[in-house]
């Protein structure tokens, strides 16, 4: 029988599930405890068994084929190339897009659903280059890492510059996790070359692997009466990873940090705020999409507003990396 602890710690994050639904728009989904005092709640379709397949036919001039392009949300089959939006309450979004350069439909798939056993799907997140090749028209190649992140998307790409511009990062949330928790595998390809390709200037070849990553940040954000959107860091958790998994890691944890953790003994520079050449974006009041400015650490005691969780077969700025490199991840949710 389930003793009388266990049916209280039951009841309660049933009821914070509730609240959750109401206040943040249903993007967390508490699903078991783990133990006394501690619960793990899966994020809303952290566990990658449901995906949009979007069947897209490329423009004429570049082939004409018709290619599928992957979103993570309730099962779906959606033809044409129709703009994306998140269906069934989805707070999934990739780097999978619909892109519309010079009047040409191109489109980038680097983010897939993967078989990890009989019954059990996954999510494959692998870097890749991309070309799009017209005659006398439009010549390119673009790195592209598979990542996915809490937010959105907005289609159709219509350029390369400045591509943190055209996706919204986070999600609104006022909880304090204790963990991020996941599944993941890496395999790390034999090049050991990063390189870089934003499909205008010469390719570019640097020595040295590029690392996959997985991060949870949670911010304190506010608007100004201009209609911009600053933060502060309320919570950190971040890791790379740079050499292949002997199969799969199982019920990884990443802690959460919170406050200014400069001065934590495990702390790495690149888990330090984001810096302006960098800024994540959100759409203001004014229904602007502006750069998160992320000014400071806030207290350690803080309610956040929003939160961040990516991804990544790449680590680097947009358009670096190790072409091949894989990573799986599957299960992603939150301890408490």
């Amino acid at each position: 029988m389930m003793g009388r602890g266990k049916l209280l710690i039951l009841v309660y994050e049933r009821r914070n599930f509730m609240r959750i639904i109401l206040t943040v728009g249903a993007a967390v989904l508490g699903i078991a405890v783990a133990a006394a005092g501690q619960a793990f709640e899966l994020i809303r379709y952290g566990d990658f068994e449901n995906w949009v397949t979007r069947n897209i036919t490329e423009s004429k001039i570049i082939g004409g084929d018709t290619k599928q392009v992957y979103e993570i949300a309730p099962n779906a089959t959606v033809n044409g190339d129709a703009v994306y939006k998140p269906m069934g309450g989805s707070p999934w979004a990739t780097s999978n897009i619909m892109a519309k350069v010079v009047g040409i439909t191109k489109t980038s798939n680097a983010v897939f659903p993967d078989r990890r056993a009989p019954g059990n799907r996954c999510c494959k997140l692998q870097t890749i280059m991309e070309h799009c090749k017209a005659i006398g028209l439009i010549n390119i190649d673009v790195v592209v890492a598979g990542s996915i992140f809490l937010g959105e998307i907005f289609e159709p790409i219509k350029s390369t510059s400045d591509p943190y511009s055209k996706m919204e990062m986070g999600i609104p949330f006022t909880r304090r996790p204790k963990a991020l928790r996941f599944d993941y595998k890496i395999e790390m390809p034999k090049e050991s070359n990063r390189i870089y390709s934003s499909g205008f200037g010469k390719k570019k070849t640097y020595p040295g692997s590029d690392t996959a990553e997985m991060y949870i940040i949670l911010q304190r954000r506010w608007e100004d009466a201009d209609g911009n959107i600053f933060a502060k860091r309320v919570g950190t958790g971040r890791e790379r990873y740079g050499k292949s998994t002997a199969g799969w890691v199982n019920a990884h944890e990443i802690p959460v940090w919170y406050g200014d953790i400069t001065s934590h003994p495990g702390y790495k520079p690149f888990m330090g705020l984001i810096h302006a050449d960098k800024n994540y974006y959100a759409r203001n009041s004014k229904g602007k999409m502006v750069p998160v400015q992320e000014v400071g650490w806030d207290d350690a005691d803080a309610t956040p507003t929003h939160l961040m969780v990516m991804a990544s077969s790449g680590s680097g700025t947009a358009y670096i990396g190790t072409i091949g490199l894989t990573m799986w991840v599957d299960n992603i949710g939150l301890v408490y």
